[in-house]
């Protein structure tokens, strides 16, 4: 399953309403619905019970909802583990573009020229 796919799933199942779930993630309702469906023809089973009045999970569901958020958390430990440390060496802007000109100073070409 794909990163995105659980979490729509682990979302919608905490939730238990579509609309909430694709409002917190900020996509569509439209694409979590999909998703959703996706997932359930590539498990083979229906993870929500579409006959009943309100959004329910099926026992399929429930249980794979335990494996989906043990492999949400198993990927964030692991991006926790390969970020890098904090800290390191400071680096010095060298600054862009031409250094601002000092009073008196005359470095334009072009300049005064000198007689004779």
């Amino acid at each position: 399953m794909d990163h995105t796919q659980l979490r729509l799933f682990v979302a919608s199942a905490r939730h238990l309403h579509f609309a909430h779930a694709s409002r917190e993630l900020g996509v569509s309702r439209a694409s979590v619905v999909a998703a959703i469906r996706v997932m359930e023809q590539q498990l083979g089973y229906p993870l929500f019970d579409s006959s009943a009045s309100s959004t329910t999970l099926t026992p399929e569901g429930e249980a794979y909802l335990v494996d989906a958020q043990r492999q949400l958390d198993a990927s964030a430990k692991a991006a926790a583990k390969s970020a890098p440390a904090p800290g390191g060496k400071a680096k010095a802007s060298k600054g862009k573009g031409r250094a601002p000109a000092v009073k008196g100073e005359r470095k334009k070409p072009g300049g005064k020229r000198t007689g004779r």
